[in-house]
């Protein structure tokens, strides 16, 4: 009996390591989506630090050109801090666009679609200097936004509803991976030895059309969301095809039956506005949850540590001149995490992660302000300065860094996640330009002390995270569905019987 149990278990692990691993054409689909998604949306985050000198001296003699004099120190900043925040606007504008767009032309269509902004953002950037017309700039920037806020809330629908039930953290997590991955080669391009000399700044700024020129080769091969296809567009034929290329003919059927029940459940359902989802009650906590998490996603100190980064470096002993060089590091650090992440997410599962790397990031801040006030009390104080910054780069990369965008769209159901997406994303961008802008006045204030700040960020979006959030690993989109309205139906007869026994 022993020996059979034995070999039902032996054959069990065998039959879940078969189903686990994806199909050749899976990975090559996601590749595909996210070299116009996340890794540009990475590449263009990094790769206007390079040439900022540059630039703003192209500004100035065009300027000089202009006007027969030198522009102001106060006016020249105010434009560079223009064409620097103008891509967290367009990611704004991009992420409420992109909802629409996936309904209406599909999940790969508004993808390939969205290739026109980068596109262009990279003709203005070549017209601007040969017309010198710096203003074009700031519309290319604006335009690359767009693509940024597009192309991160559609491929993130896109993964989601492609990837099979135990892949679907794993595939989600990939956005990470290649937005720090953008991030990470928009450096190395960015050096002297490469495109960071002052002669090269219009070409730097204007490789942005390159991923959008593979993703407009590689793409059209690979098929839409079969989601879209059986719950939005009823073509039941199409999406069969589609699953078979995704899973391979021999895998698909258990993904095409819960892809038939969520539609059963959908059924005379249109997709929600995204007001709708504010006035819908059950959807109160998933709407709560991804707003809690975009938010704090960008104001968990994240920035704050990467202004502190030269800071800590040169207090190293790390020459001025090589600091660049380090600063690589956590560039590439990140970029790892993000794909240890992704390995271990379907493992610990996406909770775990969360409230363990919040919890860590919690730790690291309160051990900064430590260092950074006593920056001076020993030689070897700068180093535990700077361990603590790579480990907190570490701890974000591994848990809110990927798996925020992940519960995005796995706490909805097909009718509700783009408008979720649209939401969640619209918000994070927004905490991201907010934080451009008044961040510099926050560390000029409290120094190295607002790192007390974040850590009671991070310690509040952890708590926040375990009493609230279910763990969605493994489970379908209706099963989710339904632990946030257990938890809602809980509340209701809790506070019901409160008010019973009160009455009384």
């Amino acid at each position: 009996m022993t020996e059979e149990n034995g070999d039902r278990d032996l054959t069990l692990q065998k039959e879940h390591r078969q189903r686990v691993i994806p199909n050749i054409s899976l990975i090559l689909t996601t590749c595909a989506a996210c070299i116009g998604g996340a890794f540009q949306c990475g590449y263009n985050i990094s790769i206007v630090n390079s040439p900022t000198t540059y630039v703003m001296r192209f500004i100035n003699q065009t300027w000089m050109e202009r006007y027969n004099t030198e522009i102001s120190e106060q006016l020249l900043t105010l434009f560079w801090s223009i064409i620097v925040s103008v891509f967290t606007v367009g990611g704004l504008v991009g992420s409420c666009v992109g909802g629409p767009l996936s309904i209406k032309y599909g999940r790969k269509g508004a993808l390939l679609i969205n290739n026109i902004f980068a596109l262009l953002a990279a003709v203005s950037v070549g017209i601007s200097y040969f017309s010198h017309f710096f203003e074009l700039l700031i519309v290319a920037r604006f335009l690359s936004g767009i693509n940024a806020g597009v192309g991160m809330c559609v491929q993130t629908l896109y993964l989601t509803e492609i990837a099979p039930r135990e892949l679907r953290g794993a595939l989600a997590m990939s956005t990470s991976i290649f937005l720090t991955g953008g991030i990470f080669i928009a450096q190395v391009v960015g050096l002297q030895e490469l495109l960071g000399r002052e002669e090269y700044w219009p070409i730097l700024l204007s490789t942005t059309c390159i991923p959008a020129a593979a993703q407009l080769l590689t793409l059209p091969w690979f098929p839409e969301s079969p989601r879209y296809l059986l719950i939005d567009k009823g073509n039941e034929s199409a999406c069969d095809k589609a699953l078979k290329q995704l899973h391979g003919v021999n895998k698909y059927v258990k993904e095409k039956a819960d892809i038939e029940k969520e539609r059963l459940e959908a059924l005379g359902v249109k997709p929600k506005k995204p007001w709708e989802l504010f006035l819908d009650q059950r959807l109160r906590w998933q709407l709560l949850t991804i707003i809690v998490l975009n938010l704090f996603h960008q104001l968990n100190g994240i920035n704050a540590i990467y202004f502190y980064t030269s800071y800590v470096f040169a207090e190293s002993g790390i020459p001025e001149d090589k600091i660049l060089y380090v600063t690589l590091g956590t560039g590439l650090s990140e970029f790892f995490t993000a794909v240890i992440g992704g390995l271990l997410i379907e493992s610990l599962g996406r909770k775990a992660l969360i409230i363990g790397g919040y919890s860590l990031m919690t730790l690291w801040c309160f051990a900064l302000t430590l260092t950074l006030t006593f920056q001076e009390a020993s030689p070897w104080v700068p180093y535990l300065s700077m361990a603590c910054v790579f480990a907190f780069i570490l701890s974000f990369g591994l848990g809110p860094g990927g798996v925020t965008g992940t519960l995005n769209s796995e706490l909805f159901t097909q009718t509700a996640r783009p408008a979720a997406c649209m939401i969640g994303l619209s918000v994070n961008w927004l905490s991201f330009f907010i934080i451009s802008i008044v961040f510099p006045f926050v560390v000029g204030g409290l120094k190295q002390y607002c790192f007390l700040v974040f850590s009671a960020v991070c310690a509040t979006v952890a708590v926040y995270t375990f009493f609230v959030v279910p763990e969605t690993k493994n489970k379908t989109f209706l099963e989710i569905h339904a632990e946030f309205q257990s938890k809602r139906k809980r509340k209701i007869q809790v506070t019901g019987e409160n008010v019973l026994s009160t009455s009384l």
